[in-house]
């Protein structure tokens, strides 16, 4: 039997948007790390894309022993995993002070959510904020395989346009938040929310704080959507496929969600972006140019030299 201790009314509600698909395998970990969290005061709302094997059963007995005020269940839009987090976002029956993002095969440590709301709660309610952190990398076994890459350089727009910061699955956001994130175009093609999150908030005089420390086990297995990629064969493949055109179709689909966005861009993310656009349509010497003129920067100098070698070979 899972329980939850007595929920303190002092603290901030905190909504968990968790998406599903066939995740059966290892989602009960997740589940009991988030009954574990030291901060109490949590709703989860688990959006199913369709799950042909064991998870809504596994959900729903959870459901059963919390309660349907603790977990709620709900039918995702079976669009991909990005759109089914949209789809939390933009659901107007979910309220909370903040939202925290989460996958379906992490396993939290249990002051993910009490940290990740102390400090974003220095940021006032009127200033978009993103808290996001650093990851422990477990293999299927729960084995420990290293950490996500540490990064040093501060958060930015200028790193945004060309790099995603942090795992959505470490993020928590605040309602101004999730409120610019509603603005995103229904017909969007969205790359990855987490970036998309990372762009919005860092570009629109938001506050993105980065914490070095992990907030969780991040499973990687062979089933992964999305996994973090920090092999030496992990990085060429990578570049490789961003000759192939992947960051050309990347730029292509962030830009155009940007566009919708320029009315409530800082005047200096305009700068920025306007020189980055420039640079994506120019040639040879003159893209070399607007990329330093855009000062845009990924956070370690390998992802530099990458980015450089794309523009110059035109595959941006």
């Amino acid at each position: 039997m899972h329980e939850v201790s007595d929920t303190s009314p002092e603290q901030p509600t905190v909504a968990i948007l968790l998406c599903t698909y066939n995740g059966e395998r290892f989602l009960a970990e997740q589940l009991d790390s988030i009954i574990k969290q030291t901060h109490r005061n949590w709703v989860l709302y688990a959006s199913d894309d369709g799950s042909k094997d064991r998870t809504i059963e596994i959900l729903s007995k959870y459901q059963t022993e919390l309660g349907e005020q603790k977990i709620v269940i709900l039918e995702g839009p079976k669009q991909g995993f990005s759109k089914n987090f949209m789809s939390l976002i933009r659901n107007k029956l979910i309220e909370a002070d903040y939202f925290a993002f989460s996958d379906q095969d992490d396993i939290w440590h249990e002051d993910k959510l009490e940290r990740s709301v102390i400090s974003l709660s220095t940021i006032g309610k009127s200033t978009p904020g993103l808290y996001c952190t650093r990851t422990h990398l477990i293999d299927e076994n729960g084995s420990s395989i290293g950490y996500s890459p540490l990064f040093q350089r501060r958060p930015s727009f200028n790193n945004a346009l060309v790099q995603s910061l942090a795992g959505g699955n470490t993020m928590l956001i605040n309602q101004k938040t999730r409120e610019l994130l509603e603005e995103t175009p229904f017909d969007s093609h969205i790359v990855s929310h987490d970036w998309l999150t990372y762009l919005i908030v860092s570009g629109c005089n938001g506050t993105v704080i980065y914490d070095s420390k992990p907030s969780l086990e991040y499973r990687q297995h062979t089933y992964n959507v999305v996994g973090c990629h920090i092999s030496l064969k992990d990085r060429v493949t990578r570049f490789a496929r961003n000759l192939g055109g992947t960051l050309r179709e990347y730029n292509e689909h962030n830009l155009k969600i940007l566009k919708s966005y320029e009315h409530l861009l800082s005047s200096e993310s305009k700068k920025s972006l306007t020189n980055y656009r420039t640079a994506i349509n120019s040639k040879a010497v003159k893209k070399i140019f607007f990329l330093k003129k855009a000062n845009v920067y990924r956070q370690h100098i390998i992802g530099n030299i990458s980015l450089y070698m794309t523009a110059i070979l035109g595959k941006m």
